[in-house]
């Protein structure tokens, strides 16, 4: 009898202990055709899931909303305290994949897929914002990627989190999640408007980072959020990143740069690329614009301190091919 049993225990399916319950979503708006064969969505969590080989485009069919047909739902158990990436899918074929933007990719190594880390066991199903296909983020919000660098400090085991008016101020929410270098980062979706925000190295609000006079409004960071923004990967407890001023990095890339940096009357952008022209944009600690040059045709650009206050600025630049660069700007 004994036997019995352990044999029809043992042909039982087994949940995971780690698993958690995932709702996809996407909203359809803007497609003038939905394919016949359906919305589907792909990614690296299929095998995990038990529902084909990861990447496959065919075997995970997205489900209407009976409410908002728009909408397109699909859930699935998945280990936590993972990674994940996926794309949605206008049909069953890898050809009719979104095309990801910029700012939602996972970005490194020429990754171009959206991403998600799971942090949460909780029985309750985490449903992930439905984000409009092709685009950063759900109808009436806007995206926010927050990025703070832990090199200097050794992190706690409980994650790091990042906490604010955008949520309520609560640390132990928003874990983030690193793709490497000791860079953490998370993205969130909120309306336009002006919020402060705080890192936490653990997520209680006793481990909150310090943040400096020079970019902190009352004791926190602040964005004033106009467009689906990528913040600036800053140092824990800093306004600059984690290297010292001295090595701190002045070009964009090999096909522009920016010098002097520190600023103490006047730095330049020297356009070495093959663009017809440049946007720059040039924004305060909390991404309020403070100047915006459009069509720049000419290869260097100066920027005269004029009325710049000592401070820290984001140095924004788009070509005419659609590629768009930051880098901060220490004016002393």
């Amino acid at each position: 009898m004994k036997k019995l049993v352990f044999i029809l225990l043992a042909s039982l399916p087994l949940t995971p202990l780690n698993a958690k319950k995932v709702m996809f979503t996407v909203n359809m708006t803007g497609q003038t055709t939905i394919s016949a064969l359906g919305i589907h969505i792909m990614g690296d969590f299929q095998t995990a899931a038990g529902v084909g080989a990861d990447w496959t485009p065919n075997t995970c069919l997205m489900t209407q909303d009976a409410v908002d047909t728009n909408l397109y739902h699909y859930t699935v158990d998945i280990p936590a305290f993972t990674k994940y990436e996926y794309k949605y899918l206008n049909g069953d074929q890898t050809y009719e994949v979104e095309v990801v933007p910029l700012e939602s990719q996972v970005g490194y190594n020429f990754d171009d897929n959206r991403w998600i880390y799971i942090d949460s066991l909780d029985a309750d199903t985490m449903k992930l914002a439905p984000v409009v296909f092709s685009a950063n983020a759900p109808l009436g919000l806007h995206m926010i990627r927050f990025l703070v660098d832990m090199t200097t400090q050794p992190y706690n085991a409980t994650g790091v989190h990042v906490a604010g008016s955008f949520q309520g101020n609560d640390p132990s929410t928003h874990r983030m999640y690193s793709f490497g270098n000791n860079v953490f980062e998370i993205i969130s979706y909120m309306p336009l408007g002006s919020y402060t925000y705080v890192y936490y190295n653990g997520n209680t609000s006793t481990q909150a980072e310090t943040v400096p006079s020079p970019c902190a409004v009352s004791g926190q960071r602040a964005i004033n959020l106009g467009i689906d923004t990528v913040l600036p990967n800053v140092c824990f407890s800093s306004c600059l990143t984690c290297y010292p001023t001295f090595v701190l990095p002045t070009a964009f890339d090999a096909s522009i740069t920016m010098f002097p940096n520190p600023m103490n009357q006047q730095t330049s952008i020297f356009f070495k690329d093959a663009s017809d022209y440049h946007h720059v944009v040039l924004t305060d600690f909390t991404g309020r614009q403070i100047t915006k040059k459009l069509f720049v045709r000419e290869k260097t650009l100066n920027i005269a301190r004029a009325t710049l206050s000592k401070g820290i600025y984001t140095v924004t630049v788009e070509n005419n091919r659609g590629k768009r660069l930051s880098q901060q700007l220490i004016v002393e």
